[in-house]
């Protein structure tokens, strides 16, 4: 099931991104600003309800939002759980009328099937001294930018 995610989520969500962030996938988040943005997220569940994969859209200026913090629990990859969570987030954002998603992502295949094109990052002023300049990797990023037009 795919729904908005719920505050009683945000454990489950910390301890997935632990996952990969622990891996060099993706960047850590904390408790703190888990809270601070869950309604940027949507997840799936299974009829159990454990957590399948999480995914947030983020806006990021009047015209812009990013997604990010796609992640797919290992046992529930390949099953279209992340392709879900990416196309809730790019119809959230056609319903609020921005103008462009992108996305920061180590698997630029698997965005590129909804469209995202690759991009310079300095096209993405807002991202990189919002939240890329706060970054360890900064700046020296290996992530690929994408950007999809709406």
């Amino acid at each position: 099931m795919l729904r908005k995610a719920q505050i009683s989520d945000v454990k489950n969500i910390q301890k997935l991104l632990t996952l990969f962030a622990g891996r060099g996938e993706m960047l850590s988040r904390s408790l703190s600003e888990l809270y601070e943005s869950v309604r940027d997220f949507y997840v799936m569940v299974d009829e159990d309800g454990k957590l399948l994969g999480a995914a947030a859209l983020h806006i990021v200026w009047d015209d812009l939002a990013e997604i990010r913090s796609v992640a797919v629990a290992e046992d529930a990859g390949r099953k279209g759980v992340g392709s879900a969570l990416v196309s809730a987030c790019i119809e959230e954002a056609r319903e609020l009328g921005l103008q462009r998603v992108f996305c920061l992502t180590y698997k630029p295949e698997f965005f590129g099937k909804f469209g995202f094109q690759l991009v310079d990052k300095a096209t993405l002023p807002q991202k990189v001294w919002g939240d890329c300049i706060k970054c360890p990797k900064f700046p020296d990023c290996d992530e690929n930018a994408m950007t999809l037009i709406l």
